[in-house]
């Protein structure tokens, strides 16, 4: 009973230092995060304060993504002369990927011509993460372009209580594969208004909690049986909610609302996790690794994986346990510093192939 006591004492008072976020804790070219979607209108997105415990573990995935972060050397040749080396230092990009942050829906209901493969190009360093251009595939043709003023995305470091805000204006002139122009503004105010502890399926983290509000005013000019015409494409006010911890590359968790006729609607839920099998619009599987001994006390054999892949070990917690580079086709890893339990590991090839498979610790 005494010792009971003094535990409960100990605990009691347990808190959570403020963190701070660099360059180094966000996703940059040759990273691979996956999120798991999830759909709960419900969930408390507003409640944030200092040294807060926010509690998502009941979050269940509905489906999972594989964001990828390239570098702009993986681009077109008109990709990497727009946003490589020999761009001004402002537009010099450091990665690429897709994107939803353009209403590909609403372009392509109004052109006759198709539009897919959205991708959002980055700048990041240690004073700002920016959003400096876009890149789409019109009717087969890739077509990058530069913002006319780049958006603020992250002001870095980030700590709690700081408070800024960017504006975003995009004028993208589809001639001469389409006679139409698509004009995006877009304003953002950011408040890093919490810090604490979240906990998800993925795990508990120190975290800082992110508001954004943003709201955009998009416009396409295109001919009409003739004549020029401007219209206005409607998009919503939206509020993203994101709760960011060191060197996880990407939030933990990130909530996108919108004002829909004056109701605040959940329409997004994200969380980053570990693979689940729930992928959507990514490719299959496609590495079959070999374990062995399976179950491993002290070190464990992959085979089947290429020279130069990349690996990842996840506990059962979803926590990053070990990382590195496959040195040869079978490959050793030093495991007996690892507690008891089960394992995943994840392999990733220069050539973007994966796969994952499971092994056990005794």
């Amino acid at each position: 009973m005494r010792f009971i006591l003094i535990l409960s004492i100990l605990t009691s008072g347990v808190s959570f230092s403020q963190i701070q976020l660099t360059q180094a804790d966000f996703a940059d070219g040759g990273d691979t995060i996956r999120m798991s979607l999830a759909t709960d209108p419900t969930i408390d997105f507003a409640s944030t304060g200092t040294n807060f415990t926010w509690n998502f573990s009941s979050l269940v995935a509905d489906q999972q993504i594989l964001r990828n972060f390239r570098n702009i050397s993986e681009g077109s040749a008109l990709m990497t002369f727009i946003f490589g080396i020999f761009a001004p230092p402002a537009y010099q990009g450091t990665n690429f990927t897709e994107t939803d942050a353009i209403p590909l829906d609403q372009l392509s209901a109004f052109l006759p011509v198709t539009i897919s493969n959205m991708n959002v190009v980055t700048k990041i360093d240690a004073a700002q993460v920016n959003s400096i251009g876009y890149s789409m595939v019109v009717d087969g043709t890739e077509i990058p372009f530069k913002s006319d003023t780049i958006e603020t995305r992250y002001q870095l470091p980030m700590n709690y209580g700081d408070v800024y805000t960017s504006n975003g204006y995009t004028n993208l002139d589809m001639n001469p594969i389409q006679n139409a122009i698509w004009i995006q503004h877009r304003q953002r105010s950011s408040n890093v208004d919490g810090w604490g502890s979240i906990t998800t399926p993925y795990g508990t983290f120190e975290a800082l909690r992110v508001r954004h509000d943003i709201t955009e005013v998009d416009s396409l000019f295109l001919e009409i049986f003739g004549t020029p015409t401007w219209i206005e494409l409607p998009i919503p006010p939206s509020v993203i909610y994101e709760w960011w911890t060191n060197s996880e590359l990407e939030p933990i968790l990130r909530i996108t609302t919108s004002d829909i006729l004056g109701t605040t609607a959940v329409t997004g839920i994200e969380y980053k996790d570990i693979y689940l099998g729930l992928d959507a619009g990514v490719e299959e599987q496609s590495i079959v690794i070999g374990i062995y001994p399976n179950p491993a006390q002290n070190t464990i054999t992959l085979n089947g994986v290429s020279n130069r892949s990349n690996y990842l070990i996840i506990d059962n917690h979803g926590k990053t346990v070990m990382s590195g580079v496959i040195d040869s086709q079978s490959d050793t890893i030093d495991i007996h510093s690892f507690a008891k339990g089960t394992y995943q590991v994840i392999i990733r090839s220069e050539n973007g192939e994966w796969g994952a498979a499971n092994f056990v610790k005794q």
